[in-house]
């Protein structure tokens, strides 16, 4: 695309629904960048070209008319292949689920076709949502825009990838550890973290259910606050849905951190690089230029975070995919009788990490474990949230990192699973307490990569959380 294309989604609805600019066009450029870049790139598992065609010409014909398609009008969309969407498969990046297509649509795949968007494709993830880089995808992985011999971040890192390129307007992706906000960071995108139940999960093929949350990348926080609103709301297919309407979030973004508080976690986990850790303080004193009272706050329970996520995920995921036996749906081998059959399936059609993490959560589970392992982790989940909602009394959103390094190079950490699961120290706490988190870019670091600063605010604060993203947009080192 060339450098007068609106690439925000913002920018594209209202060329679109003021007939500046047809949404075939917009597909066709989007199409060709996507032509040009893929290749070196691999952000998508199936690119969407037809549909997305076809899609574009009923927004076309509506704007014809004088009918409005929707805020997010002839807006490309990029989703995480995690995302059940009618009669096109969804593979979760799995051989196990080979050739499944889902008998219909998530229901943010419902909300973003009534906003007008257009989903262009469904993004490489590591299989399943498991891990931090997207090198655990059955179909290779995905590289970073900004670098491609360094990785994109994880687990949503097709959808980050896909954004940060130009391929996609906007994206959607799943965080249960800081799958959106780790990825948003290394590739210089916001990504958004909702509140637990903020966001319909019907649709998204469960990991750990109690920590799985949808939500938005985007170019910048106004299109992310965009994004997010038109996704949110209560949903009665979802049990787990916040009983209230969509999260209002857009017209707050210009009031500004004057006189509010935030927080310095003073006993935040050790971890940063140095490069990473001196954008934290930079940001803070934009913050604090901007008017933001800066107080120093405690919470003793963060450094458990990792420990209490690596149980009750694997816990929560060994559940979950047990129904992958080859007899319903997806991959089968076959064998001479049942168990055979379970075992040879499951032997092939799951990857080295997925297997690692079913083996951890069905050992925190199994009889004499239980108490000592899965219910433990429960009881240091909820001293977190105490923790956090303490810090919460005195402070309105809290700054860390998101991700503790910029980019790193493919193959650095894959023999390493614990170097791996550190890169999600401190994302993973917002994901156990539920509160909303936020990923915002802000400078670069070493090697002249991105970095990303890490809101956090309390449940249902997002309003808050964006105001203060879209300061530090504002004040961000260019």
């Amino acid at each position: 695309m060339s450098s007068t294309d609106p690439i925000r989604g913002t920018d594209i609805a209202w060329n679109v629904r003021n007939n500046v600019v047809s949404a075939t066009e917009v597909v066709e450029r989007h199409l060709a960048e996507i032509d040009r870049r893929e290749g070196d790139i691999h952000a998508f598992n199936l690119v969407l070209a037809d549909r997305a065609r076809a899609r574009a010409a009923e927004i076309d014909e509506a704007v014809a008319v004088g009918r409005d398609p929707g805020p997010l009008a002839g807006v490309p969309v990029a989703l995480k292949d995690n995302m059940c969407t009618r009669g096109v498969p969804t593979t979760c990046s799995s051989k196990i689920l080979d050739g499944w297509r889902p008998p219909y649509d998530a229901t943010i795949v419902t909300k973003l076709h009534d906003a007008g968007a257009i989903v262009i494709g469904k993004t490489n993830l590591d299989e399943f949502a498991m891990g931090s880089s997207t090198e655990n995808s059955a179909f290779g992985p995905t590289r970073n825009p900004h670098d491609t011999s360094r990785v994109p971040g994880g687990s949503s890192g097709g959808s980050a990838a896909a954004v940060a390129a130009g391929f996609a307007a906007l994206g959607l992706g799943s965080d249960t550890g800081g799958s959106i906000r780790q990825p948003a960071a290394l590739c210089g995108v916001v990504g958004v973290k909702p509140t637990y139940g903020a966001v319909s999960r019907y649709g998204l093929i469960a990991f750990a259910s109690s920590l799985d949350q949808i939500g938005p990348f985007a170019h910048d926080v106004a299109d992310a606050a965009l994004l997010l609103e038109v996704i949110s709301g209560h949903d009665q297919l979802d049990s787990t849905s916040i009983r209230q309407g969509p999260l209002d979030i857009t017209r707050q973004l210009d009031f500004g951190v004057a006189g509010l508080r935030v927080g310095r976690i003073t006993d935040l986990p050790e971890g940063a690089s140095p490069d990473v850790a001196a954008r934290l303080d930079e940001a803070f004193d934009a913050l604090r230029d901007a008017g933001a009272q800066i107080v120093e706050v405690e919470v003793p329970a963060f450094t458990y975070g990792l420990t209490a996520y690596y149980l009750i995920a694997p816990a929560e995921a060994s559940s979950n995919l047990a129904r992958y036996d080859g007899v319903r749906f997806g991959h089968r081998v076959e064998a001479p009788d049942t168990n055979a059959m379970y075992m040879a399936t499951r032997t092939e059609g799951f990857g080295a990490e997925v297997k690692r993490r079913i083996m951890l959560g069905t050992y925190a589970l199994s009889a004499g474990y239980y108490d000592a392992y899965y219910g433990r982790a429960l009881k240091v989940r909820r001293r977190i949230a105490s923790d956090f909602a303490a810090a919460y009394q005195e402070a309105d959103v809290l700054l860390t990192p998101a991700s503790p390094t910029v980019a790193f190079h493919l193959g650095d950490k894959t023999a390493d699973p614990m170097s791996m699961y550190l890169c999600d120290t401190y994302t993973i706490p917002s994901n156990l307490t539920g509160d909303p988190g936020l990923s915002v870019p802000f400078g670069t670091g070493d090697d002249d990569l991105p970095v990303g600063i890490q809101v956090l605010a309390p449940a249902l604060a997002e309003s808050t959380m964006f105001r203060t993203a879209a300061e530090l947009e504002r004040r961000a080192p260019r």
